[in-house]
């Protein structure tokens, strides 16, 4: 079966460099087969499934509407999905089956709603990868996860690198090694 990475992070127009990482992790993603899942907005998200689908990946959004009509209404993207799935759960309920339907969840800049995606993941034992160096919440989640894990016995497995090959690389080869165990 094919691992199933999330691509969370700001829904907004980040800086060219940003943006340019985004592309390069839904690019990695597609090259190694895996397929690439988001909560179906714009911005970063979106562009990494872009880039996965110009590289022949797999694309699914989770939608927040109800239908289409509403998807559209909300001015939420349809280009580069190979599938969207509409929850009618709006943004926070829709965060959690995102999440929940990932092997692992990559995180890139973002607002309040990646922070949400991020403790989601992280208190449900996710893999979750952080790419650093991309601003938002990325700029503090090591502080987080000092936080959290002195309160909770079972939490997600955090990687961090700036380079987003390594990244996804990274995240792929540690899910390798807990399918074998």
């Amino acid at each position: 079966m094919k691992y199933k990475i999330g691509v969370l992070g700001s829904f907004k127009q980040e800086d060219e460099d940003v943006m340019k990482k985004s592309r390069k992790i839904g690019e990695i993603i597609a090259k190694n087969g895996c397929i690439t899942l988001t909560g179906s907005g714009g911005g970063v998200p979106h562009e990494a499934i872009k880039s996965a689908k110009e590289n022949n990946g797999f694309t699914v959004g989770i939608s927040p509407a109800n239908d289409l009509e509403e998807h559209k209404e909300n001015k939420l993207p349809t280009e580069g999905f190979d599938m969207i799935i509409f929850t009618g759960f709006g943004y926070k309920g829709r965060n959690v089956i995102t999440v929940r339907s990932c092997d692992a969840a990559i995180f890139i800049s973002g607002g309040s709603g990646t922070l949400n995606d991020f403790t989601i993941a992280y208190d449900e034992g996710k893999l979750c990868g952080v790419l650093l160096g991309t601003g938002g919440i990325t700029t503090i989640v090591k502080d987080l996860e000092n936080i959290i894990k002195d309160r909770k016995s079972i939490l997600g497995t955090v990687i961090y690198d700036s380079d987003p090959e390594k990244l996804v690389e990274r995240v792929i080869k540690t899910l390798e090694e807990e399918g074998d165990e």
